[in-house]
């Protein structure tokens, strides 16, 4: 695919198939070009992934350094890309819209916009501003020459509060705004995720968590339409550093090197373009 235009058909088509499709969230252009190989047919970028690699903790990266990273990540493959646009990086629908509007000159050709405030003592947007905000990017996504699948997040339950009856509205409503994709991260039960998919007539995006005992088909089952991994790549390849790390430090002892990558494997693999 050389062009937004085929990328973003691709990527829209996708989440009309039957069964549920893996979107991974590589964190740097190498891991996106690995994925790629493996043959997965569209990626994603993570806010948390990319904020770890700088050395940053998540939700402190800016909006100039976030486009950057994600035309890198576009540019990387020629898979399509949606990027974590995190809160659409400011409170009034205007900047959400203009978000949008960046991350299209980016080369993404989706994003994601929560509802979630940044701010510890008012972590939710209230519920017609996130309403507001979530339109203002629908208007701009229909306003691109080329078709650019938003996804509207509803952040409950990463903050705190686990209140199902009040996600479900605001999915309901995200979709009425325009919202292409719906999203509810930190859902975990069988019960909650068939709740929300029966609720709303949008493609349903489930990002896998620790608590999630299901797999793809299981989720196919119930109606789910794609599936994420947010950081948990990065946090398993920043896992396995840091137990390689305090390994040499602790014990004097280098067994971590049974699990890495080959050398030659991972040579070939970034020479084949």
């Amino acid at each position: 695919m050389t062009n937004r235009a085929e990328r973003g058909r691709v990527f829209r088509a996708l989440h009309e198939r039957e069964s549920a499709f893996i979107m991974p969230n590589p964190w740097d252009t190498g891991t996106a070009r690995l994925l790629a190989q493996l043959g997965y047919a569209a990626l994603a970028t993570t806010s948390a992934g990319y904020a770890f690699s700088t050395g940053q903790p998540d939700n402190s990266v800016d909006r100039r350094q976030v486009m950057a990273h994600a035309s890198a990540i576009a540019a990387a493959t020629d898979l399509p890309v949606s990027g974590d646009l995190e809160n659409g990086f400011g409170d009034a629908p205007d900047i959400v819209a203009e978000t949008i509007r960046l991350a299209a000159d980016a080369g993404l050709v989706g994003g994601s916009i929560e509802d979630a405030t940044g701010r510890a003592d008012n972590p939710i947007y209230e519920r017609k501003l996130a309403v507001e905000r979530v339109r203002a990017a629908a208007e701009a996504a229909r306003a691109l020459p080329f078709t650019f699948t938003l996804t509207a997040r509803a952040e409950n339950y990463l903050n705190g509060r686990p209140d199902l009856s009040d996600t479900i509205q605001r999915l309901q409503d995200f979709q009425e705004a325009g919202a292409d994709v719906l999203y509810a991260p930190g859902l975990s039960s069988r019960a909650d995720i068939a709740a929300v998919v029966s609720s709303v007539d949008r493609p349903v995006n489930v990002l896998i968590g620790a608590g999630i005992q299901l797999n793809v088909a299981e989720l196919s089952a119930i109606g789910v339409r794609r599936i994420s991994v947010g950081s948990a790549f990065s946090r398993a390849a920043l896992g396995a550093f840091l137990r390689a790390a305090r390994e040499m430090q602790e014990q004097g002892t280098f067994t971590f090197l049974k699990g890495a990558a080959g050398y030659q494997d991972l040579n070939a693999m970034f020479a084949d373009k």
